[in-house]
């Protein structure tokens, strides 16, 4: 990702771009092809690292990175380098390159958040069956397997996949249209040459332009990233809850030192990064929506936020899959905890089941609900079985035997859990197989 993002890169995308430019001036004859030859074979030649040096010493003269670049190239080509950047303008080459290097980028990130959700239904086939509490607002609330919890996450992680796929169809553009997007430079052959150089790049062109691509791509660019790197907050969020000592389900699995003083510390290091580089990612997004607001045809205030912040998010979220498959190569699941923690609640957990049994035997469900509430609360208060506080109770037989409450009050108790985790696994190879 730094290799993509580093100036000899981006140097190397304009000279293409101011090549194939020339390639297709040639084919309408606003070069002759001698010149074309020539200025083809120069340009190959150009060295990337030796010119990018060049160009930042020349702009601190000229005040202008494209200006700088296309004097130099003149400079190095003779007489026909005065046909290189010919009616183009200087975003026609800056925009069309954000387009190759982000197609670059996003290719990176695409493949490590599919090993990411790749290894995770590995794992849901491993450890799918581990029965585990399920919470919400932190409290127990019905039993689940680890393998749903997972499946949460398959979910959530291939919809940014396709997200990503999503947002590649109008971010990916190449921009040729000239100083502010009418193409007048090249008369009516504007068109013929945005289609040459298009088709040599493999980009679809924006269909209409000021002088700059339009920002919104970025935006939505930026938001994709932030939402993904959220989802991998949300996950690693997940695992620092859950490896608190009392907990103890799951946890990193790691020699490193985990306290410069305490030496029994064993710290989700690797999940708090990816929380604090998450935040960082966030922090990008409104800003790329500020850049959608420019005045007419363009002004300058989006360019030095995009030069430094776009290779930020394409960074941040790299470090982010980095440190995400990391933590799932040492990543350790406490099946034993798991089942100590669900039985903390003394069955509790399966009041909903009983709720639902009362109701179809006629119970009233307001008196239901409020009769399960009084003996939830006297099984935790007195830290007896709700199994026994049921089958004593006289309102509750009245509509349930204590053979029925016995073979209500199981782990069971998980619906369509297996369908769901199948339609999540399905949707994930579905996802993963289109881009």
């Amino acid at each position: 990702m730094r290799k993509i993002f580093s100036y000899s890169n981006f140097i190397g995308k304009y000279i293409l771009i101011e090549k194939l430019l020339v390639k297709a001036l040639g084919k309408v004859d606003l070069i002759d092809n001698k010149c074309v030859s020539i200025l083809e074979k120069c340009l190959e030649n150009i060295d990337n690292e030796t010119i990018s040096k060049e160009v930042i010493e020349a702009e601190k003269t000229l005040g202008h990175e494209i200006t700088a670049l296309v004097y130099l190239l003149e400079k190095n080509c003779g007489s026909c380098g005065r046909y290189i950047h010919f009616g183009a303008t200087s975003n026609d080459i800056i925009d069309t390159s954000w387009a190759l290097i982000i197609r670059e980028a996003l290719g990176i990130v695409k493949k490590k958040l599919s090993d990411v959700i790749t290894t995770l239904i590995g794992f849901m086939e491993i450890y799918g069956q581990y029965l585990m509490i399920g919470r919400t607002h932190g409290q127990h609330a019905l039993p689940i397997t680890l393998g749903f919890k997972l499946s949460n996450y398959v979910y959530e992680l291939s919809r940014s996949y396709e997200r990503i796929c999503d947002t590649e169809k109008r971010v990916i553009r190449g921009k040729m249209s000239g100083a502010v997007g009418t193409m007048a430079g090249w008369g009516d052959k504007g068109l013929f040459i945005e289609k040459e150089l298009m088709k040599e790049l493999d980009l679809e062109p924006h269909l209409i332009s000021t002088q700059i691509a339009p920002r919104d791509g970025f935006a939505e660019l930026s938001l994709t990233l932030a939402i993904l790197a959220s989802q991998l907050d949300r996950f690693a969020l997940e695992v620092r809850e859950l490896s608190r000592p009392e907990i103890n389900e799951i946890y990193e699995v790691s020699e490193r030192v985990g306290s410069s003083t305490m030496p029994h510390k064993r710290n989700p290091v690797t999940a708090e990064r990816i929380s604090g580089l998450a935040r960082a990612t966030r922090s990008l997004a409104v800003a790329f929506l500020e850049n959608i607001v420019l005045m007419h045809e363009r002004d300058l205030s989006n360019s030095s936020f995009e030069r430094y912040s776009i290779p930020h998010i394409f960074l941040l979220i790299d470090q982010m899959l980095i440190d995400m498959k990391n933590l799932l190569n040492n990543i350790w699941f406490n099946k034993e905890s798991m089942l100590k923690n669900l039985e903390l609640s003394k069955k509790t957990i399966l009041s909903e089941r009983i709720l639902l049994e009362l109701i179809k035997r006629g119970a009233s469900r307001q008196e239901a609900h409020q009769n399960l509430s009084r003996l939830s609360r006297e099984s935790i208060e007195k830290n007896v079985s709700f199994e026994d506080v049921l089958k004593k109770d006289n309102y509750i037989a009245r509509y349930l035997s204590k053979d029925e409450i016995s073979r209500f009050l199981t782990y069971d108790y998980l619906g369509s859990y297996r369908e769901l985790i199948d339609r999540s696994i399905n949707y994930a190879k579905e996802i993963l197989s289109k881009c």
